[in-house]
C-alpha cells in the first residue's frame, strides 16, 4: 500500500553508508578537536576572512544592511558589494549559539563535508541508477584531496587558502544542476531550483559560471519549447532572488580594482597535469608536477574517456551532460581573455567533471559485469552492490596514504600538505609560537589608540608575518581594536579602488614588500616619498619592522615615535588629517572614460607627482571648476600611468577654511569649517553611495578621494541608499513573490508523459514531492520522447 513504509532496500543502505563513511572521513581529517576549539582561525586567506563575518555581525546588520561601508581596509571600501555575503551571514547565524572562532571553522568546513551528499543527489536528481550517485560521491574524496592545485578552489588545500566560499557554492551548485534536471524531466521544482542557483551564487561566482554553463548543456540535450520555459522561469527567479546584491555589483564595477592577474597560456600542462610530470626537479612554477602528486590522474583521464565515450555511445543522459560540461570548461579556461577572471580559476571544475566521468565508467563496468555473470534475464545484483564498497576503499586508501594515516598496515614516503595546512588553520593565531609577540604588538596598538587617538595604520609588510598564522595577520587591527586602529591593507583587493596606492605605499615602507598589483610604478624602500603618501591618504600611524625601515623612519621629521613592541617601532604621522582645506580648486578631468582603467592610469600619475597634489584631478565637478584634458600617447609600457599625457591644470586660489571637530564612525564623516563655500578634501574612499548634508558633492578626485563643498558650518558624510540599491532590492522583493507564485502553481505539463521509477531508489522522489514518479531511468534515450 502507498501509505506503507518499506524497508530500505540493499542499494539504499549501501548507498547511506558509503556516503557516511566518506562524510566522516573527511570530517575526520578536519581534525576535530581543532575544529571544535574555541580560538581565531589563521593561515592564508582564511586567517583574514575573520574579519568579515564579525564587522557584518557588529556594524552592517546594524544597519539595516548586507553590504554597506566599512572604513577598516584601504581608507574605507564597500564590505560585501563585490563579495559573496552568504557564507559571512551564516557565520552569524551560527555565532548566536557558538563561539565566533567555532561558527567560523564550521561553515569553513561545510562545503567539503557536504560534497560527497551533493555529488551523489547530482546523480541520483538527475535519472542515474545505482550505482551511479554513489559513485559520484565517492568520486569526490579523491578530488577534494589533491595537492597539484592549492589556490583554485574547490580541493581542501584551496579552502584552506581561504576559498571556502567557493566550496560551498560547488556543493550546492550541484545540487541546482540535479534538481533542474529532474524539472526538465517532470516539470517540477522551477522554485527550488530558483532558491538553490541563487544560493549558489551569493556564495560564489564562479561555480555560478560552472553551474550555468551545465544548466545550459541540460536545456539543450533537453530542448523544447516547454522545457526552455522552465529554465528561464527557474534561472529567471534566481537572477531576481539575488538581485539584491547582484545589480549593485554589476552597476558598480568600475569602483573596483583589477590584480592584474595574468593568464595561464600553458594549457596542456594544466588541463593534463599527468603528462608532464617530474620525479626530480619539479617546478611547480612552470607547471611541471611531482609524480606522486599527480600519477593517478592517468587513471583518472582514461576512465573518464571510456565514460564520455560509453555515455555517448550508449545515449546516457549524465554522462554525455558531464562530457559536455566538461568540453565547456576546458574551453573556457583556454579562451577565457585576459582580465579580472583568472582562467586558472576555472580548472577545478574540468578536473571535477573529469572524476565524475571516471565514475560513470565505472558505474558502466559494474552494470556491464552484472549482466554478463548473470544467468537469467535480470542482472545479478552483487556486482552492482559490491562497486560503491570497492571503490570506497580504493578511495580511502590512495587519499589515506599520503596522509600517513596510523590505521594503515603500510606507509609511504609522500606526505600531503592538508593534515599540516588543517592543523595550522584551525590551531588559530593562539596556537602559534609567535603569538605573544602577535598579542604583544596588537596590545600596544590597542594602547595607542587609547592615548593618540584612532586611526589608520600602515605596517611594513615581510614575509616573515607568516610566523603569527598568515602574512595578513596585521588585517586584523581593526578586529582586534574594535575598529580603533584601521589597517591600510586588507583582504579583499578588488573591492577597493584604493588598493592599487596602498601597494605603492608598502613597496616605499617596506624593505622587502610583497607588490601583490601588477604593472604598478613601484619603488624600493623610499620613507621620506612613503611619508608624503601617508599624509595625503590621511593615514595616522606607519608600524615599521626592519632596521632598514626604522633606520630611515627615525630621521623623518614628519614621523614621530610614540610606541615600540620588540621589534615593531611605532610612529604616529604628522600632518595627515582626515579632512583638510584645499588652497586650489579641484580641476575636472576631459577625456577620460568612465572605466576603471582610464582612471586609474591617471590617478596613478597623479599620484607619483606631488608637486601636482595641491589641485586634485576631479571626474566631474561644478562648471565653475577648470578643466583640464587628458591625452594617451601610444607605448608599449603596460606599467599603470605610463603614456598619460596630463596638461597642467589652471590653479584658481580659494581662501582655505579652517577644519574641526572631525568625527568619524563606521558609515559616516561630519566636521565643522569656518568658511563655507571653500572646498575641502575628504581622505576616505570615494564611492557613489556617499552622500552630504550641508554641503555640496561628494565628487571623486585623484587618487580616490572626495571633495565636497560646505554650505553651511557642519558636514556630514554618510554612506546612504542609491537608487541601483533601491531598484536591486524591489526586484529581489519581485522575486520572492515570483517564486511563491511559482511554487504555488505547480508543475509545468510536458506533452511527454514521465516514465515510472525504479522502486528501488525512491528517497529523493519523496523528499522532493514527486511521490514514486520521476522521467525515466539514465539507461533511458535523450532526449525524452
Amino acid at each position: 500500500m502507498k501509505g506503507m513504509r518499506r524497508r530500505p532496500s540493499p542499494e539504499n543502505l549501501v548507498t547511506v553508508a558509503v556516503l557516511a563513511a566518506a562524510v566522516v572521513f573527511v570530517f575526520v581529517q578536519l581534525q576535530p578537536h581543532l575544529l571544535f576549539r574555541n580560538n581565531t582561525p589563521a593561515g592564508g586567506d582564511m586567517g583574514a576572512h575573520v574579519w568579515g563575518p564579525a564587522f557584518l555581525r557588529d556594524h552592517l546588520l546594524p544597519h539595516g544592511r548586507l553590504s554597506g561601508w566599512a572604513p577598516d581596509w584601504y581608507a574605507g571600501f564597500p564590505a560585501l558589494t563585490f563579495y559573496f555575503p552568504l557564507p559571512s551571514l551564516l557565520i552569524v547565524a551560527l555565532d548566536v549559539v557558538l563561539p565566533y572562532g567555532v561558527a567560523f571553522k564550521l561553515v569553513t568546513a561545510l562545503g567539503l563535508l557536504a560534497l560527497p551528499v551533493a555529488a551523489w543527489a547530482f546523480g541520483r536528481l538527475s535519472g542515474m541508477r545505482f550505482p551511479g550517485p554513489v559513485l559520484f560521491g565517492i568520486a569526490t574524496l579523491p578530488f577534494m584531496f589533491d595537492r597539484f592545485h592549492t589556490i583554485y578552489g574547490g580541493n581542501i588545500p584551496a579552502t584552506m587558502a581561504g576559498e571556502f566560499a567557493f566550496s560551498i557554492g560547488l556543493a550546492v551548485g550541484l545540487v541546482f544542476l540535479g534538481v533542474l534536471a529532474r524539472g526538465l524531466e517532470t516539470g517540477r521544482h522551477r522554485a527550488l531550483a530558483a532558491v538553490l542557483l541563487a544560493v549558489t551564487a551569493l556564495c560564489h561566482v564562479l561555480p555560478t559560471f560552472f553551474v550555468l554553463g551545465g544548466a545550459l548543456v541540460l536545456v539543450v540535450m533537453h530542448l523544447d519549447r516547454h522545457r526552455v520555459r522552465y529554465a528561464v522561469a527557474a534561472m529567471g527567479g534566481a537572477l531576481l532572488l539575488a538581485a539584491f546584491w547582484v545589480v549593485p555589483f554589476l552597476w558598480r564595477i568600475p569602483y573596483t580594482n583589477d590584480m592584474g592577474w595574468g593568464k595561464i597560456t600553458v594549457y596542456r600542462r594544466n588541463l593534463f597535469p599527468s603528462l608532464y610530470r617530474c620525479h626530480t626537479g619539479c617546478d611547480p612554477n612552470n607547471y611541471r608536477f611531482p609524480f606522486s602528486q599527480t600519477w593517478h590522474l592517468d587513471i583518472v583521464l582514461a576512465l573518464a574517456l571510456i565514460g564520455a565515450v560509453a555515455s555517448v555511445v550508449l545515449r546516457r543522459r549524465m554522462g554525455t551532460a558531464l562530457t559536455g560540461m566538461a568540453l565547456l570548461s576546458a574551453l573556457a579556461f583556454r579562451y577565457a581573455p585576459e582580465g579580472r577572471l583568472w582562467n586558472a580559476r576555472l580548472l577545478p571544475f574540468w578536473f571535477l567533471c573529469l572524476y565524475l566521468l571516471a565514475a560513470v565508467a565505472v558505474a558502466e563496468g559494474a552494470r556491464a559485469l552484472a549482466t554478463v555473470v548473470s544467468r537469467d534475464r535480470e542482472p545479478w545484483r552483487w556486482p552492482e552492490l559490491a562497486t560503491p564498497m570497492v571503490g570506497l576503499a580504493a578511495a580511502l586508501l590512495f587519499v589515506a596514504l599520503p596522509l600517513q594515516a596510523g590505521w594503515l598496515p603500510f606507509h609511504t614516503s609522500d606526505h600531503s600538505v592538508v593534515p599540516d595546512w588543517v592543523r595550522w588553520n584551525y590551531s588559530g593565531y593562539e596556537g602559534k609560537a609567535a603569538y605573544p609577540e602577535y598579542k604583544a604588538m596588537v596590545d600596544t596598538m590597542k594602547r595607542v589608540g587609547r592615548t593618540r587617538g584612532c586611526g589608520r595604520a600602515m605596517w611594513e609588510y615581510f614575509p616573515d608575518l607568516n610566523r603569527y598564522g598568515t602574512p595578513m595577520a596585521p588585517m586584523l587591527l581593526p578586529y582586534w581594536t574594535h575598529e580603533c586602529i584601521l589597517s591600510m591593507e586588507g583582504l579583499f583587493f578588488e573591492s577597493a579602488a584604493s588598493t592599487p596606492y596602498h601597494f605603492l605605499n608598502q613597496s616605499e615602507l617596506s624593505k622587502d614588500p610583497s607588490r601583490a598589483q601588477r604593472d604598478l610604478p613601484y619603488r624600493d624602500l623610499d620613507v621620506s616619498a612613503g611619508v608624503q603618501h601617508l599624509q595625503l591618504m590621511g593615514v595616522r600611524y606607519y608600524m615599521a619592522y626592519s632596521q632598514e625601515a626604522v633606520a630611515a623612519a627615525d630621521a623623518q621629521p614628519a614621523l614621530v615615535p610614540v610606541a615600540r613592541s620588540g621589534s615593531w617601532h611605532v610612529y604616529e604621522v604628522l600632518d595627515s588629517a582626515e579632512v583638510v582645506p584645499l588652497r586650489y580648486e579641484p580641476a575636472v578631468l576631459e577625456n577620460v572614460p568612465k572605466k576603471a582603467r582610464p582612471w586609474l592610469d591617471v590617478a596613478v600619475h597623479f599620484y607619483q607627482d606631488p608637486a601636482s597634489w595641491d589641485v586634485p584631478l576631479a571626474a566631474s565637478g561644478p562648471r565653475a571648476w577648470p578643466r583640464v584634458a587628458v591625452h594617451h600617447n601610444a607605448t608599449t609600457d603596460k606599467t599603470l600611468g605610463a603614456g598619460v599625457d596630463l596638461a597642467v591644470p589652471r590653479r584658481v586660489p580659494v581662501r582655505p577654511a579652517r577644519v574641526t571637530h572631525i568625527r568619524t564612525g563606521d558609515d559616516r564623516i561630519s566636521f565643522d569649517v569656518d568658511r563655507p563655500g571653500s572646498p575641502v578634501l575628504v581622505k576616505a574612499s570615494y564611492f557613489p553611495n556617499w552622500q552630504v548634508s550641508g554641503g555640496r558633492g561628494p565628487w571623486r578626485v585623484t587618487p580616490n578621494l572626495m571633495v565636497v563643498i560646505p554650505t553651511s558650518r557642519h558636514v556630514s558624510l554618510h554612506y546612504g541608499w542609491t537608487p541601483v540599491d533601491g531598484i536591486a532590492w524591489a526586484l529581489t522583493i519581485a522575486g520572492i513573490a515570483l517564486v511563491v507564485l511559482v511554487a504555488r502553481r505547480g508543475a509545468i505539463e510536458y506533452p511527454v508523459a514521465p516514465a515510472p521509477v525504479d522502486d528501488t531508489d525512491d528517497q529523493l522522489d519523496l523528499i522532493l514531492g514527486d511521490e514514486l514518479v520521476h522521467s525515466g531511468a539514465d539507461d533511458d534515450p535523450w532526449p525524452p520522447g
